[in-house]
Protein backbone atom coordinates (compact mmCIF):
# COMPACT_ATOMS: atom_id res chain seq x y z
CA UNK A 1 0.00 0.00 0.00
CA UNK A 2 1.23 3.28 -1.21
CA UNK A 3 0.94 6.21 0.47
CA UNK A 4 0.01 9.57 -1.06
CA UNK A 5 0.62 12.92 0.93
CA UNK A 6 -1.81 15.34 -0.78
CA UNK A 7 -1.14 19.49 0.23
CA UNK A 8 -4.82 20.37 -0.28
CA UNK A 9 -7.82 19.38 1.59
CA UNK A 10 -8.88 17.25 -1.42
CA UNK A 11 -7.82 15.59 -4.85
CA UNK A 12 -10.56 14.95 -7.48
CA UNK A 13 -10.39 11.19 -8.38
CA UNK A 14 -9.48 11.70 -12.22
CA UNK A 15 -6.55 14.17 -10.95
CA UNK A 16 -5.49 11.63 -8.50
CA UNK A 17 -4.87 8.76 -10.90
CA UNK A 18 -2.97 10.93 -13.48
CA UNK A 19 -0.62 11.76 -10.26
CA UNK A 20 0.12 8.29 -9.37
CA UNK A 21 0.39 7.32 -12.25
CA UNK A 22 -2.18 5.35 -13.19
CA UNK A 23 -3.77 7.23 -15.54
CA UNK A 24 -1.49 8.97 -18.47
CA UNK A 25 -4.36 11.32 -19.63
CA UNK A 26 -7.55 12.75 -18.23
CA UNK A 27 -9.62 10.28 -21.25
CA UNK A 28 -7.90 7.45 -19.85
CA UNK A 29 -9.17 8.41 -15.95
CA UNK A 30 -12.50 8.71 -16.98
CA UNK A 31 -12.53 5.41 -18.75
CA UNK A 32 -11.24 3.43 -16.06
CA UNK A 33 -13.36 5.30 -13.72
CA UNK A 34 -16.69 4.51 -16.11
CA UNK A 35 -15.37 1.06 -16.18
CA UNK A 36 -15.96 0.14 -12.82
CA UNK A 37 -11.83 -0.57 -12.51
CA UNK A 38 -11.08 1.71 -9.85
CA UNK A 39 -12.67 1.29 -5.95
CA UNK A 40 -12.63 4.07 -3.45
CA UNK A 41 -13.05 3.12 0.30
CA UNK A 42 -13.39 -0.75 -0.97
CA UNK A 43 -16.72 0.86 -3.12
CA UNK A 44 -16.21 0.54 -7.23
CA UNK A 45 -16.54 4.30 -7.92
CA UNK A 46 -18.34 5.94 -10.84
CA UNK A 47 -17.59 9.56 -10.61
CA UNK A 48 -14.28 11.06 -12.05
CA UNK A 49 -14.99 13.88 -9.75
CA UNK A 50 -15.21 12.30 -6.36
CA UNK A 51 -13.38 14.30 -3.82
CA UNK A 52 -10.80 12.49 -2.31
CA UNK A 53 -9.67 13.61 1.38
CA UNK A 54 -7.09 12.53 3.79
CA UNK A 55 -7.27 8.42 4.74
CA UNK A 56 -9.63 7.35 1.58
CA UNK A 57 -8.11 4.02 0.19
CA UNK A 58 -8.20 3.91 -3.86
CA UNK A 59 -7.55 0.29 -5.34
CA UNK A 60 -6.64 0.12 -8.92
CA UNK A 61 -5.29 -2.62 -11.27
CA UNK A 62 -3.52 -4.57 -7.95
CA UNK A 63 -2.55 -1.30 -6.37
CA UNK A 64 -3.66 0.39 -2.91
CA UNK A 65 -3.30 3.64 -2.37
CA UNK A 66 -3.69 5.77 0.83
CA UNK A 67 -4.48 9.92 0.61
CA UNK A 68 -3.00 11.89 3.61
Amino acid sequence: MERIKIDTEFIKLDQFLKWVGIAESGVDAKDMILNNEIKVNGEVETRRGKKLRSGDKVEAFGKEFVVE
